[in-house]
């Protein structure tokens, strides 16, 4: 029995490392860069035992975009926690998410489609779905009476959404506009689109 758990243990192992291989790489020298053959040769191991684990670069790029959303999901309900009422709640959130996509920028890239072909969102997991759900659940208590259905709920997400990734996307294609402006303006947008939700 602990001989098996052991093989288990190494297998879980060997599958961390071709994702932090290839992670790193990404980090290094960008998607482009991105082969079956340098995650091989990083982790120093043959290219076949790496499709032992993945069978195509698009599986790898997969497991990247889950392991993303759910260091996002994490950071977003810490987010919410740290604050009392939901309009608070739902600029912090915000702004945790603007945090996430600048520290892990290349997880980022991946799960959208920023600077790179997005080749895995067409496919559905539960991890996508969960800022969508904490996020609306916010936004429904930040309506009150308002919310009168899912539909109301979804615009305001989609609409905040729509900025803050518009915001995002545009501070890591265009280097001309500080930091401190972008946050301005990220703060400036969801702030007003907040107290909509709520007036």
């Amino acid at each position: 029995m602990a001989s098996k758990d052991r093989i288990l243990r190494l297998k879980e192992e060997t599958r961390c490392n071709i994702l932090d291989a290839s992670l790193q790489i990404v980090k290094e020298e960008g998607w482009q860069a991105l082969s079956m053959r340098k995650i091989a040769d990083m982790i120093e191991y043959t290219a076949p035992i790496i499709y032992e684990y993945f069978a195509n670069k698009d599986a790898i790029l997969l497991e990247l975009t889950k392991k993303g959303y759910v260091i996002l999901n994490k950071a977003l309900q810490q987010a919410r926690s740290e604050e009392e009422t939901p309009a608070k709640q739902l600029e912090a959130m915000w702004m945790a998410y603007w945090n996430f996509a600048h520290e892990e920028r290349e997880l980022y890239q991946v799960m959208f489609g920023v600077e790179m072909n997005c080749c895995v969102m067409q496919q559905t997991f539960p991890e996508v779905e969960m800022p969508y759900e904490v996020m609306s659940e916010v936004i429904e208590e930040l309506m009150g009476d308002k919310a009168t259905d899912e539909d109301a709920v979804c615009t305001w997400y989609y609409t905040c959404w729509s900025v803050v990734h518009g915001l995002i996307s545009l501070s890591m294609v265009r280097k001309d506009v500080s930091d401190d402006i972008n946050r301005q303006v990220l703060t400036n947008a969801i702030t007003g689109i907040i107290r909509t939700i709520g007036g």
